[in-house]
């Protein structure tokens, strides 16, 4: 149920990108009086879930078609607006364009002066770019539309009372559970995010922070290759709050629910030993997995202890009290008017955040870490959370905006590439050339598509 859950958001996601990406390119066609052959949603190679078409002001549609009806031929100067089966994109088929349709007879007819080519080179440059513009436009007014419905409530890093428990990385280069980061190269962080930001932007140079231990302050340098470390051990986070493991909710037929605990019940320790806090216990319920053990906990007060045998996969069953519940939180507030310049400052603040990150990708263990849809499907919750949906959805596009935009051929960034080249030297790349390069192009694609997708099964397979 959950991945069924992580699933549907995937797809319902990818479905707003590719469409929105899509239509940036057909109002900037369309603006310029240029023919729109096809619009569609996923790709349809062998069938089509369905087509549809205007015709004389009346839209006809035809479901599960190969092709579409042959009167259809008759209104070329219509779009052809279709739902493929395949979600691994969209297209826009621009009339008289070399892009992945490859229709190379199309441009060896006589130019036409409703077709791509026939354009201008700025207009051409603005078809290309438009759903780059309107993908990252579109994270812009999700992210302001997040912060006016739900604003932005955080856990400030001198409010996290219990400290932090840190991934192995961290552990194994002298962080130490229970830490709070104080300063990163003597800038104070506000959030962990903050903290996490500054120390992933160190540009491959060791970094200092001043850490709270126990009551007493420590100096701790991290190596250049701290980032490196980070993506070669594949962690899901680099820090979380400590949180005691106190149930909210019980599963029916659960191991919980046959041991009979009680919403509220504080587990503190298994089999004789201390386990106070989520990461702690999360372990020992790991290593137990499957087997009977004897868990301590307190219930009004009262240390009580009672025999459990956690699923194979180390779970008891339970749902655990949110951690702002423990924490005091800091909320903000916005107004719609707030919310634009806010969303704004979000978003670009994201994209400068990737775009620092992104030349770690071109490193041994960055390249390891490159995933496909079984990675980004993990990011989203695994139950229904329509914050941290539009959340990643925004991130998500401008990740795709940044992609599209690098000069690769067969990327928006690889028809620009040809584009200013053209404008700045006055001569159009021949038609073979913007061929071949697309040939390049969807080459390379196909390959990070294998690659991507080979990390996420060879990562599941080591899970095994």
């Amino acid at each position: 149920m959950e991945i069924a859950t992580q699933i549907a958001q995937l797809l319902l996601s990818l479905g707003l990108l590719v469409i929105t990406h899509e239509l940036g390119h057909f109002w900037a066609a369309r603006a310029f009086k240029t023919r729109v052959d096809k619009f569609y949603l996923f790709f349809n190679p062998w069938f089509s879930i369905f087509r549809a078409k205007r015709i004389n002001r009346k839209w006809q549609l035809s479901w599960f078609s190969p092709a579409p009806p042959k009167s259809w031929a008759s209104y070329p100067e219509n779009t052809e607006w279709g739902l493929g089966w395949l979600p691994l994109g969209g297209s826009c088929k621009i009339a008289g364009m070399i892009d992945e349709h490859m229709d190379t007879d199309t441009v060896k007819q006589p130019m036409q002066a409703w077709e791509y080519r026939a354009k201008p080179a700025w207009q051409r440059l603005i078809m290309i770019i438009g759903g780059v513009v309107v993908n990252f436009v579109s994270a812009l007014i999700i992210y302001a539309m997040i912060l006016y419905t739900w604003g932005r409530e955080y856990i400030p890093i001198a409010n996290a009372t219990y400290g932090y428990d840190y991934c192995q990385p961290a552990l194994s280069n002298g962080f130490a559970n229970g830490d709070l980061i104080l300063a990163v190269d003597g800038k104070t962080p506000e959030t962990l995010g903050d903290a996490v930001k500054q120390i992933l932007y160190a540009d491959g140079n060791p970094v200092t922070l001043t850490l709270l231990r126990a009551g007493d302050t420590v100096q701790l340098t991290l190596p250049a290759d701290f980032s490196q470390q980070l993506l070669a051990a594949n962690v899901k986070y680099f820090a979380q709050e400590r949180i005691p493991f106190v149930v909210e909710q019980i599963t029916g037929g659960s191991p919980a629910a046959a041991a009979k605990l009680q919403r509220g019940d504080s587990i503190v320790g298994v089999n004789g030993a201390n386990a106070p806090f989520l990461a702690q216990l999360s372990d020992s319920l790991l290593r137990y997995a499957g087997k009977p053990i004897v868990i301590n906990f307190y219930r009004n007060g009262a240390l009580l202890s009672q025999e459990v045998t956690p699923t194979e996969n180390g779970k008891l069953g339970v749902g655990l009290r949110s951690p702002i519940s423990y924490f005091k939180t800091k909320r903000l507030e916005y107004g719609f008017l707030e919310s634009l310049p806010a969303g704004v400052a979000l978003g670009t603040e994201t994209l400068v955040s990737y775009v620092k990150q992104f030349k770690i990708i071109f490193t041994k263990e960055g390249a390891k870490s490159l995933g496909g849809f079984g990675t980004i499907g993990s990011l989203f919750d695994k139950t229904w959370n329509w914050p941290h949906f539009w959340s990643m959805t925004a991130f998500l596009a401008i990740i795709l905006a940044f992609l599209n935009i690098l000069p690769i051929p067969a990327f928006d960034g690889g028809h620009m590439m040809f584009i200013l080249y053209e404008m700045v030297s006055g001569r159009k790349p021949s038609d073979k050339l913007l061929e071949r390069a697309q040939m390049v192009g969807l080459v390379i694609i196909i390959l990070l598509f294998v690659f991507a997708n080979g990390n996420d099964i060879m990562r599941w397979l080591a899970s095994r």
